[in-house]
C-alpha cells in the first residue's frame, strides 16, 4: 500500500526532507523560548539580595543550571549552524537526521533545566527536603510525559498499521 493510500502525503523525498526540516525548526523555536525564559530567570538571581545567603549546595545547583541553560541554548542553535555549513551541498538527509538527534538532546536539556531550576526554587523557599522532592517528582513527571507517553503512542500507532 502506498503512503498516500494510507493517508500520508504524496511528496517526493526532497519535499519530505524539506517538510521535516521546517517541522524541526518549529520545534527548536519552542524549545528556545523555554530555555530563554528559564535562563533569563536564572540570570536575574545574582542581583537579588537573598542570593548572597545561598549555601554551597544551592550555589552549585544554581551554577549547574546556568551552565545547562548555556549548553542547551548552544544545542538548540547547533542545527542552524550545521545548516549553514551544509547549505547547498545536497546533504538534506544528513541535516534532518542530525537535527532530529540534536533536538532530542536539547529537549532532555530543557527537561533537566526545568528540574534543576524547580529544585533550586523549592530548596531556597521551602528547604532542602522540599527541593529534592520537587526535583524528583518533576523529573519523574517529565520522564513520563517526554519519554514514556511518546513511546507508548508510537507503539500504539505501529500496532494500528
Amino acid at each position: 500500500m502506498t503512503e498516500s493510500a494510507k493517508g500520508g502525503r504524496n511528496e517526493s523525498t526532497i519535499e519530505k526532507l524539506d517538510r521535516n526540516w521546517m517541522e524541526l525548526l518549529q520545534e527548536l523555536r519552542v524549545l528556545q523560548t523555554g530555555v530563554q525564559i528559564l535562563a533569563g530567570f536564572l540570570l536575574t538571581l545574582p542581583f537579588q539580595s537573598r542570593f548572597e545567603t545561598l549555601d554551597d549546595f544551592q550555589t552549585t545547583l544554581y551554577l549547574a543550571n546556568v551552565a545547562l541553560a548555556a549548553l542547551t541554548t548552544a544545542l538548540i542553535l547547533l542545527p542552524v549552524s550545521v545548516h549553514r555549513r551544509l547549505f547547498r551541498l545536497h546533504l538534506r538527509a544528513a541535516l534532518v537526521s542530525s537535527a532530529d538527534r540534536i533536538a532530542k538532546v536539547a529537549l532532555a536539556g530543557v527537561g533537566l533545566l526545568s528540574v534543576g531550576t524547580s529544585a533550586l526554587v523549592f530548596d531556597v523557599t521551602a528547604g532542602r527536603t522540599a527541593g529534592l522532592v520537587a526535583g524528583t517528582v518533576l523529573l519523574v513527571v517529565l520522564l513520563i510525559l517526554l519519554v514514556y507517553v511518546p513511546s507508548r503512542l508510537r507503539r500504539q500507532a505501529e500496532k494500528g498499521n
